[in-house]
């Protein structure tokens, strides 16, 4: 997700220097190169040896010490960046960024970089609602610096207030969302994802093993690629993606109606939910007990979502999903033919790390002129980029 992206990070004396630990972890598993530079205060909470084992580069403390390349240092750092994050952010170096002193390397860096600088505040709530670093950092978000506002909680003082340092997945969210491509920008783009249940009585469903983890990822990559999204859930156990508008709906009827209701409004609509193809005929308002006979369960069609949509779309883009355990590539291109797809996602949910509830897919994209393009077992937050990607080439 970041491969090529460059992070620079500005590491200040706070006991939340533990959680940038973590931020560089996260950004490291996203693809990024990454400098830390610290100061000797930071040094005091965590050793320069845990950065450089995490971000398998040399860290930087010292302005005087050896450095590491011919270059000027703290010029080549200041030009090596994407974007760099300060983290966590003390009342001491906010007041030096704004008087612009830099003496030490962390300061020196940021006052000669051009590139955008992020600053995550982490400090005691006296200290974070005093007059004077408020002042400073509305002077510094006036300069063009972007901060990223800390949370409300409790301190490691043990005070209550505002002041801890942003979540790691926040922090990272927010780097990743600045430096993605926004090529969604403008554009709604509706995700259903998820199982449906029907009930058959209070206390018993008819489901299928759909986690949901595919369509919540497609609908975080499509809001970091800056579009409106709109999640159509059944029942899972996942976070809400940042930046994404969910409905969260049980039955395949429901999800249906909030379909209709949705799809008119939309520039491309992925059907990644694994819906119900039958309901119960009949409900019990009342437990079934079981008998000494056995149970016959009569079933209904359920409404058949991506029919509907494609009988009632206008220009909207439109991708389906074949969660397929035989004859795949036919069932697959029926599919295509009967529903109006653009292209179709095929799996075959019988391979070892294609199936329900894995982190992971491999799949077969197959348009409506039966061009195909197979993959390799991915994570499926890779997958939603090329997914994504894919629906890109039909923009008009």
């Amino acid at each position: 997700m970041l491969k090529g992206k460059h992070v620079v990070i500005g590491v200040t004396g706070g006991i939340a220097v533990y959680k940038v630990v973590d931020v560089v972890s996260r950004l490291k598993k996203l693809g990024a190169e990454i400098t830390v530079m610290m100061t000797k205060h930071a040094t005091e909470f965590v050793t320069p040896l845990t950065f450089r084992s995490l971000s398998l580069n040399y860290v930087v403390v010292d302005m005087f010490e050896e450095p590491k390349t011919w270059n000027v240092e703290h010029i080549e750092i200041a030009k090596r960046g994407d974007v760099f994050l300060l983290a966590p952010a003390t009342a001491n170096v906010i007041g030096k960024l704004v008087g612009g002193i830099a003496d030490d390397m962390v300061t020196t860096v940021l006052m000669a970089t051009k590139a955008p600088v992020f600053i995550a505040p982490a400090m005691n709530t006296g200290m974070y609602t005093n007059p004077v670093v408020q002042r400073n950092m509305l002077d510094l978000k006036t300069l063009g610096y972007h901060f990223i506002d800390p949370d409300a909680g409790r301190l490691a003082c043990g005070d209550e207030g505002m002041g801890k340092l942003a979540s790691p997945e926040r922090i990272v969210e927010t780097l990743v969302a600045f430096m993605s491509k926004q090529d969604f920008k403008d554009k709604k783009i509706l995700i259903t994802a998820g199982p449906t249940q029907e009930p058959i009585d209070p206390v018993r469903y008819i489901t299928n093993h759909s986690s949901g983890k595919m369509g919540y990822k497609l609908a975080e990559e499509a809001a970091r690629r800056g579009a409106e999204v709109i999640l159509v859930s059944g029942p899972t156990q996942l976070e809400i993606p940042t930046g994404v508008k969910r409905i969260s709906v049980t039955t395949a009827l429901e999800m249906y109606e909030a379909v209709m209701t949705q799809m008119d409004d939309m520039d491309i609509i992925i059907k990644a939910a694994a819906v119900a193809d039958y309901t119960p005929e009949h409900y019990s308002d009342r437990k079934v007990k079981k008998s000494n006979d056995d149970l016959s369960i009569p079933l209904k069609r359920t409404h058949d979502i991506a029919l509907a949509i494609n009988e009632r779309k206008k220009d909207q883009i439109v991708v389906g999903f074949a969660a397929e355990s035989h004859d795949h590539e036919k069932n697959a291109l029926g599919k295509i033919q009967r529903k109006g797809f653009d292209f179709i996602v095929l799996n075959d949910i019988s391979r070892e790390g294609a199936g329900f509830k894995s982190d992971t897919n491999i799949v077969t994209i197959i348009d409506s002129k039966g061009e195909q393009v197979s993959y390799d077992k991915m994570l499926k937050g890779e997958l939603a980029t090329i997914i994504l990607d894919k629906v890109t080439q039909y923009f008009k």
